[in-house]
């Protein structure tokens, strides 16, 4: 079993930067890999960025490649998300999850665990 716990979001001008944090209970972080999710009002939630556990492999939206960068520091039971040059279109709750399974890390179903969520808003 896995608490995530997010922190970090706030509202920022386009142009800006925010970091986020999540913050993991137990003694198996480091078997997890991580994802960031983000579900802006009326839509869908969608991938953003995913971590293996060691941290080697990151992946990411195309949407979102270049500006940001997902990181994790298992001694911190910790996964990060760094967004630089915010747009308006990043506006969203940002969740992080965990998940043990070897594939499909860009889809919800694969994650067991899910943070609260954080709001994240981008003034243009």
């Amino acid at each position: 079993q896995v608490q995530l716990v997010e922190s970090g979001g706030g509202l920022v001008q386009a142009g800006g930067s925010l970091r986020l944090s999540c913050a993991a209970s137990g003694r198996t972080f480091n078997k997890y890999v991580m994802g960031w999710f983000r579900q802006a009002p009326g839509k869908e939630r969608e991938f953003v960025s995913t971590i293996s556990t060691l941290g080697a492999n990151t992946y990411y939206a195309d949407s979102v490649k270049g500006r940001f960068t997902i990181s994790r520091d298992n001694a911190k039971n910790t996964v990060y998300l760094q967004m630089n040059n915010l747009k308006s279109d990043d506006t969203a709750t940002y969740y992080c999850a965990a998940s043990r399974a070897p594939s499909g890390l860009t889809i919800k179903a694969t994650y067991a665990y899910w943070g609260q969520g954080t709001q994240v808003t981008v003034s243009s």
